[in-house]
């Protein structure tokens, strides 16, 4: 139902590109407003992961210089069935993680210092479980266009009421509507389609790690550290928030039409739900996800930072 609904959200958008084009310059105008939307869907397909990364000045680590990190993620991808990403690193105090790439051949997961200092070893495995279905999904590439029509539909906007012949533009009333109403659609729908995701990582991550609870509990713990932790690069970058495995502007939000992530809440208690259909407790023992890196100490509260490069 989800994939329904993401490619109906997705059909909807790509309708509202054509429409404001017509709108802005008739039948040409239209044709121009698609042909603009395929250009920067093109940019965004072969580029998205390198400008995600670089505006959050991510650094990639491997086996030698974050080995626990960078084998828990080996063994989950495994676990998945799926290859392996390549791995990075933020210097950011506020807990959070996002995976990126046009497809799970070509893609990456982030991790914040924050998390590895808050989270238990399987909180985390739950965490990176999560950004690797979103890989598997190809949720990171829907995301990433939704993002770019999204903000072409706002550039469409005022580049049309600028430069727009005087015959085919609209009259000053329709003008002002469209420059108000059609970036704010784009936005709904945006945020539409990265809620719809969310709920079908957190139960995909789950299932690979074997325990929904780890997942469940390290949303409690994320969520608490972002409404005290602020992260200033996401601040002067709101269009990278929905990418993150919660909101890193706030501390929360609901279920909304401005929200780009669900209810935390919400999410944990889906989870606890899998969980007790998996016949699984809070307290339950290891038993889903192994790795070799488990074996050595883990850099969790209580302990001295491990080597994350």
């Amino acid at each position: 139902m989800n994939y329904i609904r993401t490619g109906m959200l997705m059909a909807g958008l790509t309708a509202l590109f054509g429409a404001v084009g017509y709108l802005l310059g008739g039948g040409t105008g239209m044709l121009m407003a698609l042909g603009f939307a395929a250009v920067t869907n093109l940019f965004s397909y072969w580029n998205s992961d390198r400008l995600a990364l670089a505006a959050h000045n991510a650094h990639e680590v491997d086996a030698q210089t974050a080995p626990e990190l960078y084998g828990m993620v080996r063994d989950l991808a495994a676990r998945a069935n799926m290859p392996m990403p390549r791995v990075y690193l933020i210097d950011e105090g506020q807990p959070n993680a996002f995976a990126t790439g046009r497809n799970p051949q070509n893609a990456a997961v982030a991790a914040t210092t924050g998390i590895l200092r808050t989270l238990s070893y399987e909180e985390l495995a739950g965490v990176m479980a999560h950004e690797l279905a979103h890989i598997k999904n190809h949720d990171t590439l829907t995301m990433t266009i939704t993002a770019t029509m999204a903000g072409a539909i706002s550039s469409l906007v005022t580049f049309g009421m600028m430069f727009g012949s005087r015959e085919n533009r609209p009259n000053m009333i329709v003008q002002i509507l469209l420059s108000i109403l059609a970036p704010l659609a784009a936005m709904v729908i945006q945020m539409a389609i990265s809620r719809s995701r969310e709920y079908e990582a957190d139960k995909l991550g789950g299932e690979i790690t074997g325990n929904p609870v780890w997942l469940a509990d390290a949303l409690a713990k994320i969520a608490g550290g972002v409404a005290h932790i602020p992260n200033e690069t996401a601040e002067a970058k709101p269009a990278t928030a929905h990418m993150f495995i919660i909101n890193p502007l706030t501390g929360g939000g609901m279920d909304s039409l401005f929200s780009t992530h669900p209810d935390t809440g919400n999410r944990i208690a889906a989870l606890m739900e899998q969980a007790r259909a998996m016949g699984i407790g809070r307290n339950a023992p290891r038993g889903g996800f192994t790795s070799q890196a488990s074996q050595s100490p883990w850099s969790g509260p209580g302990h001295q930072p491990g080597p994350w490069g």
